[in-house]
């Protein structure tokens, strides 16, 4: 996948669990954990904004592009 979730790293560093942060955010534990592992498809900004508030981040804290290997062979 082109797009890294690292909102498990930023979860450790601010020392919150996955159950605190849906608190805060108002989201499912299971959504959260779909995001948390990569495995969902979108998000809405309302989300990504509320998300960010909760651990006092940018967006670029949360999400990172990674190109893919055939991507790099293209480029190349």
């Amino acid at each position: 996948m082109a797009i890294a979730v690292k909102l498990d790293d930023l979860l450790h560093d601010r020392r919150m669990t996955l159950t605190e942060l849906a608190e805060r955010v108002g989201i499912t534990i299971v959504n959260l954990s779909i995001l948390k592992t990569g495995k969902a498809r979108a998000i809405r900004f309302s989300t990504l904004e509320a998300i960010c508030a909760a651990l006092s981040c940018q967006p670029g804290d949360i999400l990172e592009y990674l190109p893919d290997a055939a991507q790099e062979a293209e480029a190349a």
